[in-house]
């Protein structure tokens, strides 16, 4: 394992007195706060969302530190966590995630040229892309920090993923693909994970990441109400600017950009409840459609993206 990793390099600094915030990638130190959402999941806490104007990045200011948001995490309907079936919203994310697994196995034997090669997978959750990929005959090292998720991949996959310390005890350049499903925008040390997996991958080997995508239209559309700001849990707000701006930082290259298109309906249904306190599945429904329709002229303005990185 190198030893020249940015393990020291601090989070950044969620708590600031003043009016301004710094930014977490590119250091700009005249950050405003640009909404105030709620905690609809577990707290019903308010947490301002401050923008960066110059690499365009979003981030929770105010959220708690890691030691401390670990009870964020504990609700029935967290559903990555729990793999619980309550609930019409529990079934719909459920049904969407076995859609896409099988496009995910293809996007990454695409990307690595390789039918089966050693995998990453980070915040596994229950561990169902894991198990997936370990079934298509990929050898699998799953982490998920969260112990009852742990013991939910134990017993409906025989699935043993490790705790987020087994990282750097990771070979250097041992993986053919790392994966972080919805798990980047949750991680304190931005910097020190990006050089981390840079530092863990073969020489052609790929990093792909999904993210929400805050400057899509159906983010727009329903502002501090959208489902996919998720605070306190997500720390950063990604757009496709911040994404390529980050990466660059790290000698790591966007190849390219793939929309996740029934994100759209998902999390504009989550938005409705939010914003209304009803599930309105039509109003849901017209929303993540037309968020796709205007994607569909842009691709990189979909509700959700995923990035495809190779080193420089």
């Amino acid at each position: 394992m190198p030893t020249a990793l940015p393990l020291h390099l601090p989070p950044y600094c969620m708590h600031q007195s003043s009016d301004f915030f710094t930014c977490p990638i590119c250091g700009n130190n005249t950050c405003r706060q640009q909404l105030l959402c709620t905690d609809y999941t577990v707290s019903h806490q308010q947490f301002g969302i401050a923008g960066c104007n110059d690499c365009s990045l979003r981030f929770t200011h105010n959220a708690p530190e890691e030691n401390a948001i670990g009870p964020y995490y504990q609700a029935d309907s967290y559903i990555s966590h729990t793999d619980t079936d309550k609930g019409l919203i529990s079934k719909l994310y459920k049904a969407a995630r076995s859609f896409t697994l099988r496009h995910k196995r293809r996007m990454v034997q695409g990307y690595t040229g390789l039918q089966q090669g050693k995998l990453l997978d980070v915040g596994a959750g229950t561990g169902v892309f894991a198990h997936a990929m370990q079934q298509a005959g990929w050898q699998v090292t799953g982490l998920e920090p969260d112990s009852g998720a742990r013991q939910v991949a134990i017993r409906n996959y025989g699935m043993q993923l490790l705790s987020p310390e087994s990282l750097f005890q990771q070979d250097a350049q041992s993986f053919d693909a790392i994966t972080l499903w919805h798990v980047l925008e949750h991680v304190h040390n931005l910097h020190g994970y990006l050089q981390l997996f840079g530092a863990l991958l073969k020489p052609n080997g790929r990093l792909l990441i999904a993210v929400p995508n805050y400057t899509s239209a159906d983010a727009t559309h329903y502002a501090q109400y959208w489902a996919a700001y998720d605070v306190p849990r997500h720390l950063y707000h990604f757009s496709p600017q911040a994404m390529r701006r980050l990466a660059g930082m790290h000698r790591l290259e966007v190849q390219s950009v793939h929309p996740m298109w029934l994100d759209a309906f998902y999390i504009a249904l989550l938005s409705e409840q939010y914003k209304t306190g009803r599930q309105r599945l039509v109003q849901a429904f017209w929303q993540g459609l037309g968020s796709n329709i205007k994607a569909l002229l842009h691709k990189e303005s979909c509700s959700s993206l995923i990035y495809i990185l190779r080193r420089l």
